[in-house]
């Protein structure tokens, strides 16, 4: 509970009570207890009461209500200002704190680390330490308003953490997440509190108490969700293979936490009278009651209210944010830790859209932002590095013992368990540093320990400093031990060119909008599917996750209860329908849920657990029907498409629809019209990719198919192997198609770029074409686009790619870009030229035509 903050005090006499435990800096300090007891004497009438309080606290009387500074010009600081002031305050930390976020950043820090330090920086034991600066930036009135808002921060960030936390997971965790977690905690609380009870003699009184020791020895067991998603949020792991498995571990810890801190509470409130330990359970059960029945009930009639696709009203948002302050209040009035309320408020509002997706939208920036920054500089305030110091060895080794054992003790706790559980070395290793991350719910937990005596400055500080060098030492070994793009770097060949005929051909489609739909089912109409080579169609739909802190992949054929927000999904009913009307077709419907960072994970995780050949994208720019030259941009797309590129298990194809595909029921009708594409064959992996999918489309009776290859003049800047391996695709793709009157093939031979985009130039003027299909760039003769390279905006479909799908070259026609499976060893696909030169010469060049 925080009622308040400790105020210093200094008395030229001796202490009394418990304050005269605690003597640094020649000085000694009382904090508010001393003064309740002081008052208590008042209030019985003792004698002299009042003048022994004169004595030892004497009164300061300061001007709080001064006029506003007319200004610099006029002789006044803006600083003798209290609203100036503050407002300065505010600017001054956030720009600490960013500064520092920024400075740390390339060393793989967490956010929290820096936000820690930014705090630390602002207290006593750096700026802080400066007098004058102490005296002009944090006078006595602008900490309190410094420390409310700090504890208004955590408290709301409680509530998002709690709107996240989907305590759903308990019921579909497995064994080994239950045996890891409940080891995790119950190891280093039991040896923590061994040596808690070795060293206890030479402990203070108060933190000698068993609720004391039981409160820090559960602190250092248990690893909290509201710390552990935004750090692995920003390490980009929340969607891997350990991130989602750390996360469900830290659910389960949290329950078993949440009880025991509830429990110490209980005892700690009847340490006085048994009495008030009754009543404070009796008042958390009406509590949690009208939560978890009156509140609960009331946020699900607001979604009920709420009509689909709109937004939750404005007047439920405000309401529920003042609730926040509200449940803090009660919880504090109840003798509860303040930030207990908001958590339990956040936790029984429903995730997800609409409601917490637009709580969390709405507040998260805000609250992270610009108030959080406060409550890290309330925990520099009580921060003092000196006075640890002074303080001695001696009154912080036990302490300093309990800190150490449980953090080894919670290592091994997590890594011993998770190797009985056959889990390789480096991914339990992995998982135990993730467990030991430390962050805001134990700085909150530290705040609260100083309101209830059971610590004073120097052991906060240590504790903060301890949680400060665990996280800053877990965070970067997490990102050298971990890479989760490791497992999607196979060595067994999973590609169209490979793909043996007559056999099924697997696919996972990716589709974040109803738009793109259509075109990708056009799009596989095309590609033939038949009896003998069938197609197993993964379709995944991409949400970002909004609302929510845990990934979710929801498979709809083994899923038993899926989200509300994914039921009755036209995108895979739209599907499902193109399935059930071609035999030669098996339909698997998915959705992820997902940050944007690590949405790449769960596409490439699909291709690789079901054996995919290729992964189809959609651009992350929208062309629509009905306003021609327009281009809508996909937010966060283009970086997923590009890490998909760069990781994917197998071949990818980027698909760019203009609207050529847009009339899949005919397609399944089987009135489609004649459809003509072109590939545009520059040679490479990739061109060769390309040219066999395109031999598959050649298949279907209403596609007719235009092969372009261009060749370097005097086969200047050829590598011998590509050119080997192109002529022999080449040459088996035309031997096999030389009688099909809907092929042609034609050879070019260009000089430089400016050539190579003439001569495609030429062919867009010479007819209609419904499809240009060319390859990413992959071992591309960097002689056919020399000078094209700073041109190129879109680096995900390549130069030519980006060319004949731009609005400038004129061409109505969709485009499919193709990038052959990266074995792994060759590491992501590289440019296969080195030069850079200037953009080219407009002007259309010599081509020389070869065949027919």
């Amino acid at each position: 509970m925080v009622r308040g903050f400790p105020k210093l005090f200094e008395s030229p006499g001796e202490g009394f009570g418990w304050a005269s435990a605690w003597p640094w800096r020649g000085r000694q300090y009382y904090t508010r207890g001393l003064i309740q007891a002081a008052l208590v004497r008042v209030g019985q009438g003792q004698e002299g009461a009042v003048s022994h309080i004169h004595a030892r606290f004497p009164l300061i009387c300061r001007k709080y209500h001064r006029s506003h500074p007319l200004g610099i010009f006029f002789g006044e600081s803006p600083l003798d200002s209290p609203f100036l002031l503050v407002l300065f305050e505010i600017v001054f930390i956030i720009c600490t704190t960013s500064i520092i976020r920024f400075l740390l950043k390339p060393l793989k820090q967490p956010r929290v680390i820096s936000e820690m330090i930014g705090g630390i920086i602002v207290g006593p034991s750096i700026l802080g330490r400066n007098k004058k600066f102490a005296e002009a930036m944090l006078p006595d009135n602008s900490q309190l308003v410094v420390r409310s808002v700090g504890i208004m921060a955590f408290m709301y960030f409680m509530f998002i953490a709690g709107i996240k936390m989907d305590f759903t997971l308990l019921k579909r965790c497995g064994r080994k997440h239950v045996y890891i977690a409940v080891t995790g905690v119950i190891i280093p609380t039991a040896t923590s509190a061994a040596v808690a009870f070795l060293t206890r003699k030479s402990m203070d009184p108060e933190l000698a108490k068993v609720s004391s020791i039981g409160a820090i020895t559960t602190s250092l067991a248990v690893t909290s969700f509201p710390v552990l998603n935004p750090i692995l949020k920003d390490l980009n792991l929340l969607s891997s293979e350990m991130g989602r498995m750390a996360i469900v571990t830290a659910v389960i810890g949290d329950a078993i936490g949440i009880n025991i801190v509830i429990a110490f509470e209980a005892v700690k409130q009847g340490e006085g009278d048994s009495v008030d330990a009754v009543w404070y359970l009796i008042s958390l059960v009406i509590l949690l009651a009208f939560i978890c029945i009156a509140v609960r009930r009331t946020m699900l009639w607001i979604v009920h209210k709420t009509p689909v696709g709109k937004p939750v009203s404005q007047g439920y948002i405000v309401g529920i944010l003042l609730g926040v302050l509200v449940m803090g209040f009660l919880t504090d009035m109840f003798g509860m830790a303040i930030a207990n309320g908001p958590l339990w408020l956040g936790l029984v509002i429903p995730d997800g859209p609409p409601l917490g997706a637009t709580l969390v939208e709405r507040t998260e920036t805000l609250i992270m932002e610009i108030f959080m920054p406060f409550a890290f500089a309330v925990v520099g305030m009580y921060t003092d590095v000196y006075a640890m110091f002074e303080f001695g060895w001696s009154g912080l080794s036990p302490l300093f013992g309990m800190i150490v054992t449980g953090y080894i003790s919670k290592l091994l706790g997590t890594l011993i368990p998770s190797l009985l559980c056959q889990m390789p070395f480096r991914d339990s290793l992995t998982l135990s540093l993730m467990m030991s991350l430390r962050g805001q719910v134990e700085l909150l937990l530290y705040i609260h320990w100083i309101d209830k005596l059971i610590i004073g400055v120097p052991p906060f500080t240590l504790l903060v400093l301890s949680t400060v060098v665990i996280t800053g030492i877990a965070g970067p070994l997490i990102s050298f031990l971990y890479d989760p793009t490791r497992p999607y770097m196979v060595n067994k060949r999973r590609t169209i060119q490979h793909h043996p005929p007559d056999t099924e051909l697997r696919l996972v489609v990716c589709v974040h909008e109803e738009e793109s739909v259509a075109g990708l089912i056009n799009l596989l109409e095309v590609s033939c599917p038949t009896v003998d080579s069938p197609f197993s169609i993964y379709s995944l739909h991409l949400i970002e996750l909004i609302g929510r802190g845990i990934p979710l992949l929801v498979d709809y054929e083994n899923e038993e209860h899926s989200p509300e927000y994914t039921n009755d999904d036209a995108i895979h009913n739209a599907l499902k329908l193109y399935s059930e009307t071609r035999g030669e077709l098996k339909f698997n419907a998915f959705t992820a849920l997902a940050p944007m960072r690590s949405m790449y994970q769960n596409i490439c995780e699909l291709a690789l657990d079901n054996k995919a050949t290729l992964i189809i994208l959609p651009f992350h720019k929208e062309y629509p029907n009905n306003l021609e030259g327009t281009q809508i941009l996909r937010r966060g797309v283009q970086s997923v498409n590009i890490k998909v590129l760069s990781h994917a298990p197998c071949s990818v194809g980027v698909l760019v629809d203009k609207g050529n595909f847009r009339n899949p029921m005919h397609a399944a009708g089987g009135s489609m019209r004649r459809h003509h594409f072109v590939v545009l064959f520059l040679g490479g992996a990739d061109a060769r990719e390309a040219l066999a999918y395109a031999d598959r489309m050649v298949g279907n009776l209403d596609v007719s198919l235009t092969v372009i290859r261009f060749l370097s003049f005097n086969h200047e800047g050829d590598d011998e192997m590509e050119k080997k391996l192109d002529d022999g695709l080449v040459t088996w793709f035309w031997v096999k198609n030389e009688s099909n009157e809907r092929v042609r093939y034609r050879e070019v031979v260009v000089r430089n770029g400016a050539e190579t985009v003439a001569s495609i130039q030429a062919v867009n003027d010479e007819a209609y074409c419904d499809l240009w299909i060319v390859g990413r760039y992959q071992g591309i003769n960097g002689k056919l686009l020399e000078g094209l390279e700073a041109w190129s905006e879109d680096n995900e479909l390549g130069v030519i790619g980006d060319y004949v799908a731009s609005i400038d070259f004129g061409s109505t026609a969709s485009v499919l870009v193709m990038q052959k499976q990266v074995l792994r060893g060759q590491g992501p696909p590289k440019l296969g030229w080195k030069k850079r030169l200037s953009s080219f010469n407009n002007s259309r060049s010599s081509m020389f035509l070869c065949g027919s």
